[in-house]
């Protein structure tokens, strides 16, 4: 049966891999878009699918922003809700949590309140593996369902927070939920800043890659396909009320990542350079996906080599979309230093 699906954070890297893989799937969904368009939401990851405005429409907006959300869910009766928008990095989570609070928690209760109140049949939440904190680098242990949350970073704890509100709405209202938790995604559309494609540039361009504290901090890598999979299994067959794991089985190092891109680009190691470590660095997640394979019949379907290789591919063929998104970097930061206020504040 048709659906019109809502897919918050859809212009980002994950959401918006996961907007193509679901319109290419389900051609009788009808696809809402929704982005507030901040660093790494792009417009440009959408391109093929602005103009189809039969079975896709996008939507500018800020998922804490409560007004806007009621009037949205109104407006367009959704039948599924998958919320990917986040923000993401570590390092400015550090720097200015409060942002991250507004849209990982606040955002979130905006969007679970207009899905009780508007009764959409199916709610998703995509989270993290990060939630469950640090398991070191002594124990062959993996993060289970079962593990308890235990975040240790600011944008960590405000996705765990965003699950427990999940998990509320489930217990006290009863409503149709889910949630998964992934472990480090590469692929298309990745935002530069991130290790994988920043450390492709670097690379590319013979300058030092830097790697933090002793480079041992081990993840564990799915390629964003698999992931997109993962989730459309839950959604459609998941148990209400449930978190699934979601791991590529590619446990590394972020020197071992290194040295493997290194190597497929054909360059020594003495660009690496190793850098101040960051503030609550976990040292290493791994994940035990034995659930949604055993309920859901889910695996990767490919390896890290093959993901690479198809990951710089699809960064070659797109150097323009890559010099773009570079260029807008540059003209955000040089916006950043001139505001006289953000410099007092500090």
């Amino acid at each position: 049966m048709a659906k019109k699906v809502l897919i918050t954070g859809g212009a980002g890297f994950i959401g918006s891999n996961y907007a193509h893989y679901h319109y290419d799937k389900y051609p009788d969904d009808q696809l809402v878009v929704l982005d507030k368009l901040t660093y790494a939401g792009n417009l440009d990851n959408l391109s093929d699918l602005l103009p189809r405005e039969g079975r896709f429409k996008f939507v500018q907006g800020d998922i804490a922003d409560k007004k806007f959300v009621e009037d949205l869910f109104e407006a367009e009766k959704f039948d599924l809700v998958l919320n990917f928008a986040a923000e993401t990095h570590v390092d400015r989570s550090i720097e200015e949590p409060s942002i991250f609070v507004m849209t990982n928690v606040v955002g979130t209760h905006n969007l679970l309140e207009s899905t009780r109140d508007t009764g959409v049949k199916r709610y998703h939440q995509i989270s993290t593996d990060e939630v469950y904190g640090d398991l070191g680098i002594d124990t062959t242990d993996f993060f289970t369902e079962k593990t308890p949350i235990a975040p240790n970073c600011p944008y960590a704890a405000t996705k765990a927070s965003a699950d427990l509100l999940v998990r509320s709405c489930f217990e006290t209202y009863q409503m149709p939920v889910t949630i998964s938790r992934c472990s480090n995604n590469y692929g298309p559309y990745q935002f530069p800043e991130k290790l994988i494609p920043y450390f492709f540039k670097l690379i590319s361009e013979d300058k030092p890659v830097p790697i933090y504290g002793d480079g041992l901090n081990v993840r564990d890598w799915l390629y964003v396909i698999d992931h997109c999979r993962a989730i459309d299994a839950i959604v459609n067959d998941g148990r209400l009320g449930e978190a699934y794991n979601i791991g590529g089985n590619n446990e590394k190092t972020n020197l071992e990542i290194t040295k493997n891109l290194l190597d497929f680009l054909g360059r020594d190691e003495s660009l690496i350079t190793y850098v101040d470590d960051r503030r609550a660095h976990d040292r290493r997640y791994a994940i035990d996906s034995s659930k949604i394979q055993d309920e859901l019949s889910w695996e990767p379907s490919v390896d890290f080599k093959e993901g690479i290789a198809k990951t710089f591919d699809w960064y070659k063929a797109n150097r323009k979309w890559v010099e773009k998104l570079e260029a807008n970097m540059v003209e955000r930061k040089h916006q950043v230093i001139s505001k006289e206020p953000l410099k007092a504040s500090r």
